[in-house]
């Protein structure tokens, strides 16, 4: 495999004060640098964008460190190996790690993982098959733990994760509801994805809407969105219900969250646990096998939106905020 000279990355120029910027990024041009031993060098296919990275481009104090400002964005990446000084990683090795928003990357292996692309689509190992169906696998299994013939109700529903969860909960018997925005990603949660129903959250009858889909209440949440979509499942939870709070995306450009039906969490005595995926990754070779024979078997299903060239990055991660993507999004290298 030829290797280039220079390659193309993004950095963080400065941290975005509200909603993000495209001049909160900018693109460089730098070397290749020389392995040492024990590395190798990746040509990046795919760059995951998820909306964590919003936290950690905050100064703020977090569960994670914050993105170094004039450093390569973080973000997961597949590729193929290119050049090794590492045994155990062979020059045309497919790989997932966190490389970032970058064409290239070199790492030392330790967080590297070999990927067999021959019954997985490569880009699934950055979505279904990666941290947002861990994301979903851990949220559904340890924390939600419900069982047949129980209602289910998963926020983003369309999304990298939610779509997942849905799927998961489908298959172990659950009445599921999903909330999106749209009527076409409530067409494609109810008839593509299985779920029993889909609330439109931009139609503006949330309240009634969810209640006319939960007749029987609602035994568990995975709630990506908070604000109003937590709110309306809160007023509709039955005793003992269990919520995975996996994100807050209502609130990432700073808006605050209160909670109107807080009463639910003590009347119904509710179950709520916030979790980062990556803190448990005890489960993670067993949670992957799992969903990979899921997909493969076509069990579960997945949608992805792709960007076209590392420079589109940026607006891609902004779309994504906003709700623009429809499934995961993803930024295609080569």
């Amino acid at each position: 495999m030829s290797i280039p000279q220079t390659y193309q990355r993004i950095v963080l120029a400065e941290r975005p004060r509200g909603p993000v910027k495209p001049e909160n990024f900018r693109l460089e041009t730098v070397a290749v640098p020389q392995l040492a031993d024990g590395e190798v060098l990746i040509r990046n296919h795919y760059l995951s964008l998820d909306p964590y990275m919003r936290g950690r481009m905050s100064a703020a104090k977090s569960y994670a460190s914050s993105q170094p400002l004039n450093e390569t964005m973080i973000g997961g990446t597949v590729g193929q190996v290119v050049a090794s000084r590492n045994a155990f990683f062979q020059v045309g090795d497919y790989v997932n790690g966190m490389l970032g928003w970058a064409e290239m990357g070199v790492s030392d292996g330790v967080l590297l993982r070999k990927l067999d692309t021959t019954r997985i689509p490569l880009s699934a190992f950055l979505g279904v098959v990666g941290m947002p169906g861990m994301a979903a696998w851990y949220g559904f299994n340890q924390i939600m733990e419900a069982a047949a013939g129980e209602t289910v109700v998963v926020s983003a529903a369309s999304g990298a994760v939610g779509s997942v969860v849905g799927q998961l909960a489908r298959l172990r018997g659950c009445r599921v509801v999903g909330i999106a925005g749209g009527p076409q990603k409530c067409a494609y949660v109810v008839h593509e994805l299985g779920f029993d129903a889909c609330v439109d959250y931009k139609a503006g009858n949330l309240e009634a809407d969810l209640a006319a889909a939960t007749p029987d209440g609602i035994d568990a949440i995975f709630e990506n969105v908070g604000g109003a979509c937590l709110d309306a499942a809160l007023a509709r939870t039955n005793a003992f219900a269990r919520i995975a709070l996996c994100g807050l995306i209502a609130g990432y450009n700073g808006a605050e969250l209160p909670i109107k039906n807080a009463r639910a969490l003590l009347l119904n005595r509710l179950t709520v646990r916030g979790f980062i995926v990556t803190e448990h990754m005890e489960f993670w070779q067993h949670g992957l096998q799992e969903l990979a024979v899921l997909v493969a078997n076509r069990q579960i299903k997945y949608r992805e939106s792709v960007a076209d060239g590392l420079a589109a990055a940026p607006e891609a991660f902004m779309g994504l905020l906003q709700g623009r993507n429809f499934g995961k999004q993803l930024v295609k290298l080569i």
